[in-house]
């Protein structure tokens, strides 16, 4: 499975190094987010590698739901049971919840298709930063903290009417920015195409942190500094 170079598996415990979550989420997620790089003062590991550890270890359902419960920092070892129920949690050796799962439907264990919904899927959450989030900070006339951007995954989902399928593509067909104080909720709505015909919809919620009046020279330093992040790892 391509996943192999992104974690380490010894019995049922799971372990990801910063080098590892870094190299995924700027390689497979275009995510250039710094809260991933080695040796971030806050690293985490990105919610998407959970997401595609759990549909490797446990196979794509049609329904699937996934409510991240806290950020995965260096030298957790996460624990993934062999055999896991409709709903389960990814816990650490001290029982600590990072992700609670729902899913339902029939299951499939195809690697060429695991892959490729994972790569698909992941790649549309790296375009969330520059395609959807900035403009939509620059129309509500809010933003985050330029020096220190914080945008952390609540939750996604997908429900598919069909698993017949190999390659899949998203579509962003709605956004919303709910403000409340100095926090953003954002709810992106999506559908999920076999070629031209839609085998599914899906929803993913984010949570942007510190919101201050937007500044249209802040924002565009920040827009600058991903890209050029992004520019200097390709």
């Amino acid at each position: 499975m391509f996943l192999s170079n992104y974690f380490k598996k010894e019995n049922q415990s799971v372990t990801i190094t910063p080098a590892q979550a870094s190299d995924f989420a700027k390689s497979i997620a275009q995510d250039f987010n710094p809260i991933h790089d080695e040796g971030a003062k806050r690293f985490c590991v990105p919610g998407d590698l959970l997401f595609a550890l759990v549909l490797n270890q446990y196979g794509l359902s049609q329904k699937m739901t996934f409510n991240f419960a806290g950020m995965v920092g260096d030298g957790v070892q996460l624990q993934f049971p062999d055999d896991v129920a409709e709903d389960f949690d990814i816990r650490d050796s001290k029982d600590k919840c990072y992700l609670e799962v729902h899913r339902s439907g029939d299951v499939r264990h195809c690697d060429s298709q695991i892959e490729s919904f994972i790569r698909k899927y992941v790649a549309f959450s790296g375009l969330n930063f520059m395609h959807i989030l900035v403009p939509m900070m620059k129309q509500h006339q809010v933003m985050i903290n330029a020096a220190r951007p914080l945008v952390i995954y609540e939750s996604m989902s997908f429900d598919l009417t069909t698993l017949d399928f190999i390659e899949v593509s998203l579509k962003l067909v709605k956004q919303d920015l709910q403000i409340e104080g100095k926090r953003g909720d954002v709810t992106l709505t999506f559908e999920l195409l076999s070629g031209d015909t839609i085998v599914g919809t899906g929803v993913k919620t984010l949570v942007m942190s510190g919101l201050r009046p937007y500044e249209e020279e802040s924002a565009l330093q920040m827009c600058d500094a991903y890209e050029s992040r992004r520019v200097a790892f390709s």
